[in-house]
């Protein structure tokens, strides 16, 4: 499997005073489902922003297909929109990503800023909406939507762009259960197409039900383990050391 993604010894903080990552050393391959896990603020929404070039590493190197990930080679007209057009993020809140004034203008936004001919952007907006058949929404004002609905357009506004890499921060905060398993069974069918899928969660029965590469993130920041799921999953030790498992809870459940 060709390595796309490299993260050495990656450290940030927020103004240089609140740890969020250190020391992360993380190999992502081409075409691979990798859920990265943990506790709320060890740090794996951040390493998702650090990977879409959102904020800049304080130490060590990222490099994208071999090339270092700066300020510098994100300006460069060659690499800049090259990286552009290969990542596509799913936030979180979908609140803070939709923008536009309708369904279509948000799917409209994308293919347009990477210099995609009109008829073209039109032609591949039209087709993102069925495919993920959400096609009665396209006239709705954003403000219009359901929770569920928002993320929806939330991920056909990425999708219209086509990128080979997509990256969900928490894939289902918020949802009620059937947008849930509409978005499970949508990052599986993405996961098949090929496409290099990178998601962060805390829930482990996600993890168990789609298998993916996992990378367990730990109070301290730290990345403390890689493997399968099903290795992952199944280390009671590991899970409570990340907080995310407690046998006293489990008890009282």
């Amino acid at each position: 499997m060709e390595e796309i993604i490299s993260l050495k010894n990656i450290s940030y903080s927020y103004y240089g005073k609140i740890e969020a990552l250190k020391d992360v050393n993380l190999s992502i391959g081409q075409g691979e489902m990798l859920a990265v896990i943990g506790i709320n603020g060890s740090g794996k929404s951040t390493l998702l922003h650090l990977v879409n070039a959102l904020i800049p590493a304080d130490k060590g190197e990222y490099r994208f297909k071999g090339t270092i990930v700066t300020d510098k080679s994100m300006k460069s007209a060659v690499f800049g929109p090259v990286f552009r057009k290969s990542m596509g993020y799913i936030f979180q809140n979908p609140d803070v990503q939709l923008f536009c004034p309708t369904v279509f203008d948000e799917l409209m936004f994308g293919p347009l800023q990477l210099n995609m001919p009109y008829a073209n952007a039109c032609e591949r907006a039209e087709e993102t909406l069925d495919f993920l058949g959400i096609s009665h929404l396209k006239e709705r004002s954003v403000l219009m939507l359901s929770g569920g609905e928002k993320k929806k357009v939330a991920i056909a506004s990425v999708l219209t762009t086509n990128p080979d890499i997509l990256l969900f921060d928490e894939p289902l905060s918020s949802l009620d259960p059937a947008t849930q398993m509409y978005v499970i069974d949508l990052i599986e069918e993405l996961g098949k197409t090929g496409k290099t899928i990178i998601f962060t969660t805390h829930q482990l029965d996600l993890v168990e039900y789609l298998q993916p590469r996992v990378a367990i993130m730990s109070a301290d920041h730290t990345l403390k383990k890689t493997g399968p799921s099903s290795e992952i999953v199944r280390d009671l030790q590991l899970l409570a050391e990340a907080g995310l498992y407690n046998e006293r809870i489990k008890k009282i459940l």
